[in-house]
């Protein structure tokens, strides 16, 4: 596991020793002109480079698993029967049952009914996970990692260690823990009747993957498992990738059917769609949607799943090829304001925007 690496507590030491130096030179008072370049340089990049620094010891040491290990305590506390409300879904002789675990995040059974075999995706409340096993009355066999995330990955050590046949499959591009079987793109895991591929989505994270649950063995729609690619109307940060790269990714999901099944990582939908509000107000789609949401979201039940087809309709970043949405955004970032957008540049600055509504 990379957070055991022996060069973990050289990252940790280097990162805080930037740290100290910075703050030396920015309060000493025998260095006026460093202070006042280092001031300027700070106050411009900190919170992207405290970001970075953040980031490298949540994902590269022992610190991010006990951020982690903190973060489950106190959802279980706060959250003793789960954020939301969930429903499962089933079709003929497959179920879906959506988990909620920590403070917004969705893990997943994916279960053939007839064998009673069952496929976990991101559980990252292991004790959660086991309850809905062993009240289902399956065996788990697979565990699916989108990325390496301790929200996503945190429960791959219990479950293998409780469950000893069963495999845990993801990238070998990102680290994830207790990673027994590497997928690459396109590659098909099976259990019983259940056919799920892996498709390639970098960008969030450099190995991620999403699961695509085929629908026709049970005669239903496929499923995506999204992990942090994509939610209900909007999509992940990209946080070891460019515009281009997560661009992509999305472009391999809209290749998908419309009624395929969106299940994403986390519960935003809320708060993505008052986002998306702001960028195209007079899109009649994501006001319906946006009041069927706010109903949910006052009885506490989950908004999941959508569908790629509603998706398309409302959600921001997979409409970055609508003429509707590049007049809203406004002049592009060419030379002059006549060249417009690329969809790449208009991803970036959809990004950007969201963070800055988030921050109000």
């Amino acid at each position: 596991m990379a957070w055991l690496d022996c060069s973990a507590p050289f990252l940790w030491i280097a990162s805080c020793g930037l740290l100290l130096f910075v703050l030396t030179l920015l309060l000493s008072p025998r260095s006026c002109r460093a202070r006042r370049t280092l001031r300027g340089l700070f106050m411009a990049r900190s919170k992207r480079l405290l970001f970075r620094i953040g980031y490298s010891l949540y994902t590269r040491t022992w610190l991010g698993y006990l951020f982690y290990r903190q973060q489950l305590r106190r959802a279980r506390n706060r959250y003793p029967k789960g954020h939301s409300r969930t429903q499962p879904r089933l079709f003929n002789g497959v179920k879906v049952l959506p988990i909620p675990v920590l403070s917004d995040n969705y893990s997943y059974l994916i279960i053939d009914t007839q064998a009673r075999l069952a496929v976990a995706v991101d559980p990252s409340d292991p004790q959660a996970v086991q309850a809905s096993i062993e009240k289902e009355g399956v065996t788990l066999v697979a565990i699916l990692c989108t990325h390496k995330h301790w929200d996503h990955s945190g429960g791959n050590r219990d479950l293998s260690r409780r469950h000893q046949e069963c495999r845990v499959y993801g990238s070998p591009e990102d680290g994830i823990p207790y990673l027994t079987h590497p997928l690459c793109h396109q590659d098909v895991v099976s259990v019983g009747r259940l056919q799920i591929r892996a498709l390639a989505t970098p960008g969030h994270t450099q190995g991620h993957l999403v699961y695509l649950l085929d629908g026709e063995p049970y005669k239903g729609p496929s499923c995506l498992f999204s992990g942090d690619l994509l939610f209900l109307s909007g999509c992940g940060r990209t946080f070891e990738g460019t515009a281009e790269t997560m661009l992509s990714s999305l472009d391999t999901v809209l290749g998908l059917g419309d009624d395929t099944l969106l299940w994403p990582g986390h519960e935003y939908a809320e708060e993505n769609l008052g986002f998306a509000g702001v960028v195209e107000p007079e899109n009649l789609a994501r006001e319906r949607k946006m009041q069927w949401v706010q109903r949910q979201r006052m009885e506490r039940k989950s908004t999941c799943p959508s569908t790629l087809g509603e998706e398309r309709s409302y959600n921001p970043f997979l409409r970055t090829h609508c003429l509707v949405l590049q007049e809203a955004l406004g002049p592009g970032l060419g030379p002059s304001e006549d060249d417009g957008y690329s969809r790449a540049q208009l991803l970036e600055k959809l990004r950007r925007l969201k963070d800055l509504h988030k921050s109000k």
